[in-house]
């Protein structure tokens, strides 16, 4: 350190000073003896100095040597009796050295000006001449300035060197101090170990004594012979075992490389097609239409590809926790890039002909549109004029619902309950394999359902052909286990009922929450319908029995009903803690009714389209017909008439055109105001909904599809 190398740089040149080679003993302070003992006591001179004495010339012993004050100095060898006076010099320049100097001027040597200052004083004294006057006794001065600068140095270095005696044994005292209390921690940490070297030992101790004892058992159990021989055949068998799980353990190591090779192959590739998908993605981005009103078919074809880069994107992202992509990811990944090429190629090829194709696409729309509304519009215009005609006649609207409805409605519900009736032994069965296989069935007919989604057409059409081989009594894969509703008798009946209810469930549940739910899940359902129409008609009457709006029927009240059970004729649910609160109770008829209008409009792209829909829009006609024709309901009919019209409205206008017009302004001048008299100030809100609604169609004179309808390009994904 710097202080360290100044210290000893220190400490050096104070050793080569003058003063540091003066000679001294270093044992004096141990001893007690004074350092400067010596300069206060009388000096005694050796016999020999007497002979120097009578040497020295008269003149040399008269010059005095004095300090700058007068002092009596005992001369060695004189007695004591004999004073000796120095006398003070007139010399002012003396005078004005005699006070003494600071530390730092004693310490240093006399310079030359000062000598010659002394001499020119020793020279200016008058001489005295030895015959004028008697010889006086010889003064003689021992102690010389640079002496006494000297004695003080000396003294000042004893007390310097005292201080740093003490100040050096305090910190050995301190450092003494440390190291006490750096062992006392040793030894502490000593003790510590030994302790836990004894604990050690004592275990070790222990754990030998308990092998002995062990050891000792075996060899006692090792004495009799007939365990002997059992224990060598336990031996073999153990090392057979042994043989088995070490060659199982090599397999399954061989096996977890290959699967780690291929996992990594298939991550290479699965970054390659997400590359290749995002590429294909911006090279869709950044192409251009040449026509102006083909800007609607490049919105499909970006909605589209950003579903594709969802799916590669999500496949990767389940890969990113550091699992490689399964079998199935890489060929949901490769089926998404496939697509996507698919897409561009679309793309470009309608771009180039995007033209001719829209001019040919428009004419046959019109034809078609044309053939199918030559056979059905005399008739609809007829039945809505008959229904405005009696509408207006009436003094006032029904209360309940026709009388044919009501036959249709209780049609159902008969086939519903004898459906259930059908299967009562299988769903009361004791029999272990009977019950086994019940719940097989329902959880191969309803987990299928749950999985209905909108991610991608060819996901949809897995799901549709799986419950299609279900109802078809063919076997199918569920939970790994193969499951067939032929192998009980009243397996398909059963199969059905559970089916249609879940479908119903699922418009109550999911479509209430997420509305874009309600195509995909009504898309399987008609398709279901078209080739089993007993399930049809079950979704029907579940449909009714949960949601009776959906007839449409407001059920009266009959003797001898309690409110509870009345109120779950009316669709609430009823617990034990009572009656769902109006809100649940809204959002879940809104969910089945969402349901119901999906159903009506759409038909199963893969199935036949020749034939007519087993539930088309000429039943969304009628509900909405009988509906306007029936007193309106608080709360009730506002939020379903809004649903109704806000998921089919778009469907009903393109099929009936006018008529459906002169249906809008019937609501909006008619209806709409015996919806305002019976709801209350608190229940405004579905009324405001549906005003808005109604003025927004008018004034637009258009209703906009709904929300989540699907695309012609989702069945390609």
């Amino acid at each position: 350190m710097p202080a360290e190398s100044l210290r000893w740089s220190t400490l050096e040149a104070l050793k080569n000073s003058p003063k540091g080679r003066l000679k001294y003993s270093p044992d004096w302070l141990d001893k007690g003896e004074d350092i400067l003992s010596g300069c206060s006591m009388p000096p005694s001179l050796p016999a020999i100095s007497g002979l120097i004495l009578t040497r020295l010339s008269p003149q040399s012993l008269q010059k005095p040597c004095s300090l700058g004050s007068p002092q009596h100095v005992r001369s060695p060898g004189i007695s004591a009796g004999a004073p000796t006076s120095v006398s003070s010099p007139t010399s002012p320049r003396l005078s004005a050295a005699s006070p003494l100097s600071p530390l730092a001027r004693l310490l240093r040597p006399p310079s030359n000006a000062e000598e010659e200052e002394e001499r020119e004083a020793s020279d200016g004294e008058p001489e005295v001449s030895p015959v004028a006057s008697p010889t006086p006794p010889p003064a003689i001065s021992l102690l010389s300035p640079q002496l006494t600068h000297m004695a003080g140095g000396i003294r000042i270095c004893e007390e310097q060197h005292r201080a740093k005696a003490k100040a050096e044994l305090r910190q050995r005292q301190e450092l003494q101090e440390k190291l006490v209390a750096a062992v006392a921690s040793r030894e502490l940490e000593q003790l510590k170990r030994y302790e836990e070297l004894m604990e050690l030992k004592q275990r070790q101790e222990y754990q030998s004594m308990r092998d002995m004892m062990e050891k000792e058992a075996q060899e006692s159990i090792g004495r009799q012979e007939k365990l002997k021989e059992e224990q060598r055949h336990r031996t073999k068998i153990l090392n057979l075992r042994l043989r088995e799980v070490e060659q199982q353990r090599l397999r399954e190591a061989e096996l977890e490389r290959q699967r780690l090779a291929e996992g990594r192959e298939r991550l290479r590739a699965l970054n390659a097609v997400q590359e290749e998908v995002l590429q294909l993605n911006q090279l869709l981005e950044t192409s251009t239409p040449d026509q102006a009103n083909h800007v609607l078919d490049m919105t499909s074809y970006s909605t589209r590809a950003n579903q594709l880069c969802s799916q590669v994107s999500e496949v990767v992202r389940t890969t990113a926790e550091g699992n490689f992509p399964s079998v199935e990811d890489m060929i949901v990944a490769e089926r998404a890039l496939q697509d996507m090429r698919l897409l561009i190629r679309a793309m470009q090829e309608e771009a180039a002909q995007a033209r001719e194709r829209r001019r040919q696409e428009e004419e046959e729309e019109a034809r078609r549109k044309q053939a199918e509304l030559q056979a059905k519009q005399e008739e609809q215009k007829k039945s809505a004029e008959r229904s405005a005609k009696e509408k207006i006649r009436k003094q006032g609207l029904q209360t309940k619902a026709e009388d044919s409805t009501l036959k249709w409605h209780q049609q159902l519900q008969d086939f519903a309950d004898k459906c259930a009736l059908s299967f009562d032994e299988l769903n009361n069965t004791k029999d272990l394999q009977t019950k086994k296989l019940k719940m097989e069935l329902q959880k191969a007919a309803t987990i299928p359902v749950s999985q209905i989604s909108s991610i991608s057409g060819s996901k949809l059409k897995e799901i549709f052909d799986k419950i299609d081989k279900l109802l078809s009594g063919r076997p199918v894969q569920s939970g790994g286990k193969s499951v067939s509703a032929s192998h009980h008798p009243s397996g398909l009946d059963f199969v059905s009922y559970k089916l249609a209810e879940k479908f119903v469930k699922q418009g109550e549940e999911e479509v209430a929450s997420h509305h874009e739910a309600a195509f995909p899940i009504a898309v399987v359902a008609i398709g279901l319908w078209e080739l089993h129409p007993k399930v049809g008609d079950l979704i029907l009457a579940h449909l009714h029995r949960k949601c009776p709006y959906s007839v449409p029927h407001y059920p009266p009240m009959k003797d001898g009903t309690s409110v509870e059970e009345y109120q779950r004729i009316l669709g609430y649910r009823v617990e034990d803690s009572g009656v769902e609160v109006q809100d649940s109770f809204l959002k879940r008829m809104s969910g089945m009714i969402r349901l119901y209008a999906a159903v009506i409009q759409l038909r199963w792209p893969h199935g036949n389209k020749q034939g007519e829909s087993p539930h088309g829009l000429n039943h969304g006609w009628r509900w909405l017909a009988q509906m306007l024709n029936m007193e309106p309901l608080a709360d009730v009919t506002a939020t379903l008439l809004f649903d109704f019209l806000e998921v089919c409205g778009h469907a009903l206008m393109k099929q009936y055109q006018g008529q459906f017009w002169k249906l809008i302004f019937l609501i909006k001048d008619d209806y709409f105001p015996r919806i305002e008299a019976v709801t209350s100030s608190g229940q405004m809100g579905s009324v405001m909904r549906l005003k808005q609604f109604l003025e927004n169609a008018l004034r637009r004179r258009e209703i906009p599809p709904a929300k989540g309808q699907l695309s012609p390009y989702f069945w390609r994904s």
